[in-house]
């Protein structure tokens, strides 16, 4: 939990020039900790508190900022701090943060670094966003099979500090195409005059760099494994997926989709909710509610075309909102299951008529249940109610549970069977869940409401 009371220390500690026990704060905490406690200072802030440690732990500490934020920080340095800074960075968060900067910041820092590092930055930021290239990183270690296993040791030991791991070495011959790994439990355990061409294991579990970022991210956790390679159409090992970017790609994902399961527009980064402007929010947030508005007022021209029903049953107006919360309770429900599924690779398109034949079981199964509690409910308690002649609260009672029950099957069959069909035209199925899910049950379930009840009652 981050420490806002903190916050006042630091910023006195910086106006009195007390550099010391800032330096020792920043020592003696875990480097995300103190990211998340100096992220509420400003920019120029947080680089008096960064200033004051030696650039591995800066740079580390930099990296655990968030992205905007580094953005926000970086602008504020000279090249000559910048540099540095940026040079020192993980190789995948540094291309990152290239990608964020707008494009005369980039201009002003690009000249001032190494061929090398320039190379590798445009290399990762030539990725399409959301690729498996886009979240990799080039700091990883690499045998040919030519080498024992005492020498594989040694090299490990000599690359170790550049390295983001070291626990899985890939194996690649003269052109980098991936040919193994092993692991460097694999390399202690092994003779030492063993050749790595022998005892390397050649089933790899990779990941290609066009591969959509969250389906590398599943690998990782479907396979328990520390990192995935990732090779290029030639089969040529160009970089890795660590597991700690793996947990970044899933909860990125799950922000993602549970704003768009809300209803909720935008770019989806995950980005503190503090350091998101309320014009912003409203804008993310705006056009969905308009345009569900919108939607709404056709339920309200429905209601107002059965007015004359509403009038002579009074009775009914009071199941409405148990009709719409049953409708859009069971169709959510569904939807969740069936974007989770799909989310998962569990199911796909060609499953429908499964799902489907599934679903209707549930939902009969539901609709049977609250079809019954509703009947009681205009039996039990309805006797207070004035009745049209000639009709009776059995007669109310069944057109109600017929019609909550026909709702609950319809919301179930809707719910399941629009994010397959937007998952088979390649869109995100969490477009349709939640509120325009609901919007749309709504109108079905007034429709089936009063269609029922003028069936059942003969007006």
């Amino acid at each position: 939990m981050k420490n806002t009371l903190l916050v006042p220390t630091l910023r006195e500690l910086i106006n009195s020039g007390n550099l010391s026990d800032i330096h020792e704060f920043c020592e003696s905490c875990h480097p995300a900790e103190v990211a998340e406690l100096i992220s509420p200072l400003s920019p120029e802030e947080v680089w008096e508190v960064l200033n004051t440690v030696d650039l591995p732990l800066r740079a580390e500490i930099f990296s655990h900022l968030e992205g905007e934020f580094q953005v926000d920080v970086i602008s504020t340095l000279k090249r000559k701090d910048a540099v540095p800074l940026f040079t020192e960075m993980p190789p995948d968060d540094r291309a990152d943060l290239f990608k964020r900067m707008p494009e005369e910041k980039r201009e002003r820092l690009m000249p001032a670094l190494a061929q090398a590092e320039r190379e590798d930055i445009r290399r990762l930021a030539s990725y399409e966003e959301g690729t498996a290239g886009a979240v990799m990183t080039s700091d990883y270690a690499f045998l040919t099979p030519d080498l024992t296993a005492s020498e594989a040791v040694e090299r490990l030991r000599q690359v170790a500090p550049d390295k983001e791991t070291i626990y899985y070495a890939y194996v690649v011959n003269e052109k980098r195409k991936l040919m193994g790994f092993v692991s460097l439990k694999d390399l202690i355990l092994a003779q030492k005059n063993a050749r790595i061409a022998d005892i390397m294991n050649e089933d790899v579990i990779f990941a290609r760099v066009y591969d959509d970022q969250e389906d590398a991210a599943r690998k990782i956790q479907k396979y328990d494994l520390i990192a995935l390679p990732v090779i290029n159409g030639g089969d040529a090992l160009v970089g890795i997926i660590t597991h700690d970017d793996a947990i970044d790609i899933i909860t990125q994902e799950h922000t993602e989709d549970m704003e768009k399961f809300m209803a909720i527009a935008g770019s989806h980064e995950s980005a503190g909710y503090l350091r998101i402007s309320a014009w912003s929010h409203f804008k993310n947030r705006s056009v969905w509610v308009v345009a569900l508005a919108g939607l709404g007022l056709v339920s309200g021209f429905i209601v107002q075309n059965y007015q004359s029903l509403l009038l002579q049953f009074a009775i009914l107006a009071a199941f409405m909102p148990m009709l719409a919360a049953s409708g859009g309770n069971t169709g959510s429900q569904s939807a969740t299951l069936v974007i989770r599924a799909l989310a998962l690779k569990e199911i796909s398109f060609r499953d429908i008529f499964r799902i489907l034949a599934k679903e209707t079981q549930v939902a009969l199964m539901l609709g049977m249940l609250l079809g019954f509690l509703a009947y009681g409910r205009v039996v039990i308690f309805g006797g207070g109610d004035m009745l049209p002649q000639g009709a009776s609260l059995s007669m109310i009672g069944f057109a109600v549970a017929a019609a909550l029950s026909l709702q609950v099957i319809s919301a179930t069959l809707i719910g399941a069977l629009l994010p397959m069909i937007v998952a088979r035209f390649k869109l995100d199925p969490a477009l349709v869940a939640s509120p325009a899910l609901s919007s749309v049950v709504d109108i079905t379930g007034l429709l089936i409401f009063f269609s029922m009840a003028r069936l059942i009652l003969a007006l």
